[in-house]
């Protein structure tokens, strides 16, 4: 399709159509004109349009009946902007329930009708977009891209599915680099929550203060740099997924602010004094023991009960090394694309030292490595 947006304009006028043709030409829309409801339909059969334009009161039908029609048949990224001769609140409704970006009377001001036909077009293309970039991060976070025959990695998809239909919190443990926000995110693409956000933090990497400044916001004026109001991501999160990493690196008097917004579903931002509900699905992740840091105090037992409601536990990869060669075929096809590689293949031999090596860093070591040969090597068998 061309870059420039494509436009139809539907009415029984013909000089009005002329009119329009050379505005919008002049504007670099690649326009298409139709005299009727059934020139419309024939003009959309034989391809799609960006942006229509249509009068509502035709010779051989209603506009209102067209726009039904482009709402119905799956061109939901075509925006349609109805027109009319006659000043009609009634119509402008039912038109708006039907799916119109938007609607103006004849004798419309020019400049008027190009910033309306703008607008539906830039909010057509967002929403386009946007649809585009979720189904994008749905097959990225899909079971599918979580790689695993062994008999463990089939018992956690079957628990990630059943978890997914809930709203309760669930902790992930496993070591570095065995995948736990990968889990995590498709647990939240597989839930109810799938259209709302994904948001994470690892609450190892920054002081107290900023941490609970990013979980809760923050007034301005809160603390010294606090120049403005802030949403924490509670807040932004909301009726989505928040993933907190590494919480068992969390301090006490942090753990108990946490505790509390579980609790009573409500936060309050830093210097502030008014409580906001949220509602929040929390997916915990950590590399630690924490039922043994509950006895040396190091981690509240409350916290920990209200976060371990559903335990998934993430085995290491030289528990699982049946998953090795999936692991590295994925690998090999994945960095192949992104680098522009023919495809490229493994030797056994070397696919035997894979299988035998322990991998301290785990699926994250052996795909930081397979991504380092592709980049380094020339060869087609490795």
């Amino acid at each position: 399709m061309s870059l420039r947006p494509r436009l139809l304009i539907v009415d029984d006028e013909a000089s009005l159509l002329d009119f329009l043709s050379l505005l919008f030409q002049g504007e670099s829309y690649d326009v298409e004109t139709a005299v009727s409801v059934e020139d419309a339909r024939r003009a959309l059969e034989r391809g799609s349009y960006d942006l229509v334009l249509c009068d509502i009161l035709m010779p051989d039908g209603s506009g209102l009946d067209l726009l039904k029609d482009i709402k119905s048949n799956g061109s939901h990224n075509t925006a349609v902007v109805m027109m009319t001769a006659y000043t009609s609140t009634k119509s402008a409704i039912e038109a708006m329930k039907l799916g119109a970006a938007d609607y103006v009377s004849k004798p419309f001001d020019v400049e008027e009708l190009k910033i309306v036909a703008q607008k539906a077009l830039e909010s057509s293309q967002l929403a386009s977009e946007n649809v585009y970039l979720r189904r994008e991060l749905e097959q990225k976070y899909t079971f599918n891209n979580i790689i695993g025959k062994s008999p463990r990695m089939q018992a956690i998809f079957s628990l990630i599915e059943r978890i997914a239909r809930t709203s309760s919190t669930v902790l992930v443990h496993g070591e570095s680099g065995t995948g736990k926000e990968l889990i995590a995110r498709a647990i939240h693409f597989a839930s109810p929550r799938s259209t709302r956000r994904f948001l994470s933090i690892n609450c190892g990497a920054m002081p107290e203060n900023l941490l609970e400044s990013e979980l809760f916001g923050h007034e301005r004026g809160a603390f010294t740099g606090a120049v403005r109001e802030k949403k924490g991501l509670f807040q932004e999160a909301d009726r989505g997924t928040l993933f907190l990493d590494e919480i068992g690196e969390m301090t006490p008097s942090m753990q108990v602010k946490l505790l509390r917004a579980l609790q009573e579903k409500v936060v309050r931002k830093v210097g502030g004094t008014e409580e906001e509900t949220v509602d929040v699905r929390i997916i915990a992740a950590t590399n630690q023991d924490l039922e043994s840091r509950l006895t040396t105090g190091e981690f509240r037992e409350d916290l920990y009960y209200r976060i371990n409601v559903l335990p998934i536990h993430l085995p290491p990869l030289r528990q699982r090394r049946e998953d090795v060669p999936l692991l590295v075929d994925f690998f090999l096809q994945k960095y192949c694309r992104q680098m522009e590689l023919p495809p490229r293949q493994i030797s056994v031999e070397a696919m035997h030292v894979l299988e035998a090596y322990d991998w301290p860093g785990n699926v994250r070591e052996l795909e930081n490595l397979i991504e380092r040969v592709l980049a380094l090597s020339h060869a087609e068998t490795i």
